[in-house]
């Protein structure tokens, strides 16, 4: 519990100190994190499946993916060039696999680039949506927002859950999940995400924070279940081991790998309206 305590806290510094820093900091770790949690990914189904994904085509391709966002968002030159290249490893990937004499071949290439989709966009659109959204100041608050309210889902969702939860939410994936404290999560998401963004972002509505925050409650839930469904599939405990009684890099951002999609979404559409 100590151990899983000191991880916590030096992670999740960590993690803010990187995102206020500067737009380079936060690409960086942003950059550890698709390399890391693609070969998490990958690794996993090499060792506990008849599957045999190419791992250094998996990364590379996760690396272009998300430097496609990064280049747009930090580094002010075109990205052009690395959606390019995506697009010939991406497509290269089926072909080589053509040479290989894999049992699998067509899972073999959709594990391949699996990373891409369920790692590198979503870290590579919570880039995106931070350079659209306005704050006060250039200090990455949206994404620091963002993390916040993804917590305070998962510290409602237990307490509440610990509390008053009765009625089993996804008992066959996750048996400790209740719609009690899925609904507490809710309320402490959208707490978050209005104060952050009052403070911050006096300009943008109430209720379209209140909507960022359900979503992230609703789909960062959704977001450990999957993440729970994939290892239950693959028969593990944790994605990797580089956090100390947390797990991998997966099983710190499983909220995350779903709702930051959802929540770039919802920002374009709701921009879109108020236009």
């Amino acid at each position: 519990m100590l151990k899983r305590a000191i991880t916590g806290v030096f992670f999740a510094s960590t993690l803010l100190f990187c995102s206020i820093y500067s737009l380079y900091s936060l690409f960086g770790m942003y950059l550890l994190f698709v390399i890391v949690g693609s070969w998490e990914y990958l690794n996993i189904l090499k060792k506990n499946s008849s599957y045999s994904p190419d791992t250094i085509l998996g990364i590379l391709n996760a690396i272009l993916v998300f430097y496609s966002f990064a280049a747009y968002t930090i580094f002010d030159h075109s990205y052009e060039l690395f959606i390019a290249l995506a697009t010939l490893v991406t497509f290269s990937i089926p072909l080589i696999e053509l040479f290989k004499n894999k049992a699998h071949p067509f899972s073999n290439i959709v594990h391949t680039l699996l990373p891409s989709i369920y790692v590198a966009i979503p870290f590579g659109l919570l880039l995106l949506s931070n350079h659209l959204f306005p704050v006060k100041g250039n200090l990455n608050i949206f994404i620091v927002i963002f993390y916040f309210s993804l917590w305070g889902n998962d510290t409602g969702a237990y307490f509440t859950g610990s509390a008053i939860g009765k009625h089993k939410l996804f008992e066959r994936i996750s048996p400790n999940k209740t719609w009690e404290g899925s609904f507490g999560g809710a309320l402490f998401a959208i707490a978050v995400a209005i104060v952050g963004g009052v403070y911050f972002a006096e300009e943008t509505p109430i209720w379209q924070w209140a909507g960022i925050g359900l979503i992230i409650s609703i789909f960062g839930s959704m977001g450990d279940l999957v993440e729970s469904l994939f290892k239950r599939s693959m028969n593990v405990k944790d994605s990797g081991k580089i956090l100390p009684g947390h797990g991998g890099i997966l099983d710190r951002f499983d909220g995350l790998l779903i709702a930051s999609p959802f929540v770039f979404s919802f920002l374009i559409i709701a921009q879109q309206f108020l236009s």
